[in-house]
């Protein structure tokens, strides 16, 4: 909310914007600024030159607002029409950058039957959408360091970075070889979709405090939202229209979609402005990356990473082989509708819960359903509850990283981007390893099974590997929490 409030009643806990209707005036606290005391016997002839008198009064005139000034009070914490509005916004640019990418099942499926791609290698498919996310996640450190450093050109970057989304959608519906689609769909929309979507993570904690997991949570649940209806759409784009067509609808769904909540995705905070000549911030201090907190908490998102990638990956390509397409289509929505349950849910635990122990309850349950449903799945009976309990609980995994980013920023819970960052990283890792391991495995193992119903289609390994992963996440989830004690005493 923004009113006009008299100076003697402002908050001086609240940063203000002292703004006039002819210019913006420099942030400053208003009580900071007072009358010069009257010259005393021992200091009259300093205080009574010209040049203090004249400073004196110049600081006068700029201490005290003219008539027409008004004060900007920031909008409410936790709460009100603006902070909620940041959080539709962020849903809907998390939907289509993230969902989109999460949908790629759909075009996997696609391109290994249909020419002129048919005749490449399924890891070389795969790598479409590995690459995509691993550079999406990958780049999320640099850009940190760099909004921190420009933080005025942050959104100029953003419709940039919309134009070249887009451009390069545009450009893939004309490619013909798979390495063009690596470089387009992968490595373009890959570098684009970061610079779209982290200035909502580095402004979220200007917004949420209190209620920022759940926040992060509702946002986070956007990949989910746009995995589960995404795949209906595409999958009717592709039997109806075509490929090139389809891309190229989605890339003006995506330009004008992304375009308007743009609008939506601002700071809540003046944005610093900077001079020919004056001195920008530096970059951030890195010693939260040698915490111990940091890195057990990173690396067992490595971990968990290695678990969730495979399946969003290939439990299309599973289902497709053991029942029909259709029912692929509806296990990968599921998969990823289940994520927005589990994002909300997860993220609204962390607000009243050690994150570590939400850590554990989501990494213990994708394992014991890796090994006991999708390992003996051999039909739809499996395949259902398997792709919803997985999906609410690796799929919500990620909603613990706001909370654990300020916790690993200990004393300056303003440079959480950068602990988020960092993590991050990490995750790209293993967005790009886990489905690269989980295609040589299932190239390995062909077609066969591994005995008493386990790892139908051959998928034997890729199902053992993926619930050792989370099985490894759990126990790096204990660590976390161990940690975390030690840092708290």
């Amino acid at each position: 909310m923004i009113e006009s409030i008299p100076v003697k009643n402002q908050n001086r806990s609240e940063a203000t914007l002292v703004t006039t209707p002819e210019r913006e005036v420099p942030q400053f606290e208003m009580s900071t600024f007072k009358p010069e005391e009257s010259p005393t016997p021992h200091n009259t002839t300093r205080d009574s030159s010209p040049a203090r008198s004249h400073a004196s009064r110049s600081v006068l005139r700029h201490a005290e607002p003219q008539e027409g000034t008004a004060i900007q009070e920031l909008a409410p914490l936790d709460r009100g029409v603006r902070a909620w509005t940041f959080c539709a916004c962020g849903f809907v640019v998390e939907m289509m950058v993230w969902g989109f990418l999460f949908s790629y099942g759909i075009f996997q499926e696609y391109y290994t039957h249909h020419p002129p791609f048919n005749t490449a290698s399924q890891v070389s498919i795969a790598a479409v959408g590995t690459v995509g996310l691993g550079i999406q996640y990958g780049e999320v450190l640099f850009l940190s360091v760099l909004f921190r450093r420009y933080p005025d050109y942050m959104r100029t970057a953003m419709w940039c970075a919309l134009v070249l989304y887009f451009l390069c959608l545009l450009g893939s519906s004309f490619a013909t070889k798979v390495w063009q689609l690596i470089l387009l769909q992968g490595v373009g929309l890959g570098f684009s979709g970061g610079f779209m979507y982290l200035p909502v993570m580095i402004l979220l904690p200007q917004w949420f405090s209190e209620r920022r997991g759940l926040a992060g949570g509702i946002i986070f649940a956007g990949t989910g939202v746009g995995g589960f209806v995404f795949p209906f759409l595409l999958n009717a784009l592709l039997n109806n229209v075509g490929l090139r067509w389809t891309l190229r609808i989605w890339a003006f769904m995506t330009c004008v979609s992304t375009g308007i909540a743009f609008y939506g995705v601002r700071p809540r905070l003046p944005v610093p402005k900077f001079y020919a000549g004056q001195r920008r911030p530096l970059a951030p201090r890195m010693e939260y990356f040698k915490s111990p907190l940091f890195l057990s908490f990173s690396l067992t998102c490595l971990i968990q990473g290695l678990s969730y990638f495979p399946v969003s990956l290939y439990i299309a390509s599973f289902t497709q082989t053991v029942a029909t397409p259709l029912t692929a289509t509806v296990v990968l929505s599921l998969f990823n509708s289940a994520g927005v349950v589990g994002q909300v849910i997860l993220g609204y635990l962390t607000d009243r819960f050690a994150y570590p122990w939400i850590m554990l309850l989501s990494s213990v349950g994708s394992a014991l359903a890796a090994f006991f449903l999708w390992g003996f799945a051999s039909g739809p009976a499996l395949i259902y509850p398997f792709a919803i309990i997985f999906g609410a609980l690796s799929g919500g995994f990620s909603s613990v990283w706001p909370n654990a980013a300020v916790d690993c920023a200990g004393r300056t819970p303003e440079n959480a981007d950068i602990t988020y960052a960092g993590t991050a990283m990490f995750k790209g890792v293993s967005a790009v390893i886990g489905p690269i391991v989980s295609g040589i495995l299932l190239e390995a193992g062909k077609s066969s099974t591994l005995g008493h119903g386990f790892g139908s289609a051959g998928y034997g390994a890729v199902e053992i590997f993926v619930g050792s992963c989370a099985l490894a996440t759990g126990l790096g989830s204990i660590v976390v929490a161990a940690t975390r004690q030690r840092v708290a005493s």
